[in-house]
């Protein structure tokens, strides 16, 4: 199977233009192209994945990616998607997520030698003349055409800022600068930047002539990808400072049966044989099936030997094993009374509940487990001395800490 064709079928394809011609491209190693990342953090999240993972299946296909950093758009903030007015950033706060960027995409790309660029769109956006912008790119925009898009009129009735307004403008832009400076000739992204991301394919056209190549491919669900790095404490970082190997791996461990099929086919680099042939497990296989995507996606990031220490700790969870990679609560000895604690105010100062009301409710209803027996008493108690090892607490399916005394 050539690499378009299972870029489709792992479902990572949403819409294109010129398919025929982008099919050959990509197949034959021809495509420069562009991921656009938004620096609003110091890390990279979950949602990030499948933008990284196809930039790494299509460079070992021989072609050259670019990551474009948004460090100008980040300047004003892109409405895609969104309710409210970003907060804006100052250049050294982007500078300093630029760098944390470059250092986790280096995983997945190679940047030695030219094979890869990686690039920050302040470089253009910056020292811009407001007249001239206007003039030069201004005038191939259809202010109807642009309110149309789906990414304004979300925001329509909250109120669209005239800075905002820009973005697409200055995306578009991007995708001229990056074809004129480094031959970049596809643009990639989500389906909920095909807008501005036509916007771009346009404006290389008018420009430059109806005989320029540029072309423009979204990937699927990108969107639900980005809502992947989500959950009720926070987003999934790829950064183990943010987000712990066994979190990270616990995370993958317990998406829904109905996703981890998708997830396997998205974003790891297991063959689609192997993937197709899950397509008909059940039940207890489908948990054989999530450990195998949690496993390959630690490994991706934090490497070998810790995705098999997650995945050691994580099974300690159900059975025999080490938890000591587990994220850890400590209780100190003013919480024990005659060098005992009773187990509401483990779950409590563990952080598994917010109060000691709440983990009242939740043992009471046999939500709450400890080295994996089930407590219902809201009075048992356990001992400084079995703290010293560790136990394990878990509230729900989810939640879990390794609770041990200072």
């Amino acid at each position: 199977m050539q690499v378009y064709d299972e870029l489709v079928a792992r479902g990572l394809i949403a819409q294109v233009t010129n398919e025929d011609e982008i099919r050959d491209m990509v197949n034959h190693g021809k495509a420069v192209f562009y991921i656009g990342f938004d620096p609003t953090a110091d890390s990279l999240h979950v949602g990030h994945f499948m933008a990284l993972c196809l930039m790494k299946r299509l460079q070992m296909a021989g072609n050259k990616p670019i990551a474009l950093i948004g460090g100008g758009t980040a300047m004003i903030g892109d409405p895609s998607g969104r309710t409210d007015l970003r907060q804006m950033m100052t250049p050294e706060t982007i500078q300093h997520n630029v760098d944390c960027f470059k250092k986790q995409m280096s995983k997945f790309i190679d940047f030695s030698d030219g094979k890869a660029l990686l690039v920050n769109n302040a470089d253009w956006l910056l020292p811009l003349n407001y007249i001239e912008m206007i003039r030069e790119v201004g005038v191939h925009f259809s202010v109807n055409t642009m309110l149309r898009a789906e990414c304004y009129k979300k925001r329509m009735e909250k109120g669209l800022s005239f800075l905002e307004f820009n973005y697409m403008i200055m995306q578009s832009y991007d995708f001229l600068m990056l074809y004129e400076k480094y031959g970049c000739n596809m643009q990639f992204g989500g389906d909920d930047q095909w807008s501005n991301m036509l916007g771009g394919t346009e404006l290389i056209r008018k420009k430059l002539g109806k005989d320029a190549h540029a072309m423009t491919i979204t990937l699927l669900l990108n969107s639900e990808g980005n809502k992947m790095g989500k959950t009720a404490k926070g987003a999934v970082w790829l950064d183990a400072e943010k987000t712990s190997p066994y979190e990270f791996y616990q995370y993958w461990r317990n998406v829904a049966d109905a996703d981890v099929l998708k997830c396997l086919r998205m974003l790891t680099f297991l063959p689609l044989e192997q993937i197709d042939a899950m397509d008909q497990w059940e039940g207890s296989q489908l948990n054989e099936a999530k450990e195998i995507l949690a496993y390959e996606l630690t490994k991706l990031i934090h490497g070998e030997e810790e995705a098999t220490r997650a995945q050691e700790s994580a099974r300690a969870l159900f059975g025999s094993g080490d938890a000591k990679d587990m994220p850890t609560a400590e209780l100190s000895v003013e919480d024990f009374r005659d060098e005992k604690v009773d187990i509401l105010t483990i779950v409590h100062k563990s952080g598994l509940c917010a109060s000691r009301s709440e983990a009242r409710r939740n043992v009471q209803q046999g939500g709450v487990t400890v080295d994996g027996e089930k407590v219902t008493d809201i009075g048992m108690v356990f001992t400084k001395e079995q703290l010293r090892e560790g136990l394990v607490v878990k509230r729900g399916k989810k939640s879990f800490k390794r609770v041990v005394v200072k």
